[in-house]
């Protein structure tokens, strides 16, 4: 098999909206994706772009993807990247591909030296924490993750 890494591109929202929802279902979060076509290609490739999308090809056919953004540390007083979304279709695991997507994101982050790569796992989700480990990475001790979202953010923000 091979396998190509590219950058996502106008046209390409119908099969990123379709790996976000079977990472949704893997997750068993479906009922949460309200993302469309449109949200996509406005997130992705609209004036106001925040995040960015590499896309993974097998043999001609989209296998996985890794959907992330820039964030900052005021620690290191540097910007590091943080993956929102890595998924690679059943099919394609344990082919590499999953690397792949992580090795195009470490050596962007080597070579605009950002501080660091970073992602959340669900805390069941074994075979994928043991991938991330086999690579080296670690929990980030003693941080938990926090979110307002829904009312609570708009009560928020009155």
């Amino acid at each position: 098999m091979s396998y190509a890494i590219r950058s996502a591109r106008p046209g390409d929202e119908a099969v990123i909206l379709a790996f976000i929802r079977e990472l949704a279902e893997y997750e068993k979060l479906l009922d949460s994706v309200v993302a469309t076509e449109e949200s996509v290609r406005d997130a992705l490739f609209g004036a106001d772009r925040r995040v960015f999308c590499d896309i993974a090809e097998a043999d001609g056919k989209p296998a996985g993807f890794a959907l992330w953004f820039y964030n900052y540390s005021t620690f290191l007083a540097r910007h590091g990247i943080y993956l929102e979304d890595l998924f690679v279709r059943p099919q394609f695991r344990g082919r590499g591909v999953g690397k792949a997507l992580l090795t195009g994101l470490a050596a962007r982050a080597v070579m605009e030296d950002c501080g660091r790569l970073e992602w959340s796992v669900l805390d069941w989700n074994a075979p994928s924490i043991a991938f991330y480990q086999s690579l080296g990475a670690r929990a980030a001790e003693g941080w938990q993750v926090y979110r307002l979202q829904g009312e609570a953010l708009r009560k928020l923000a009155q």
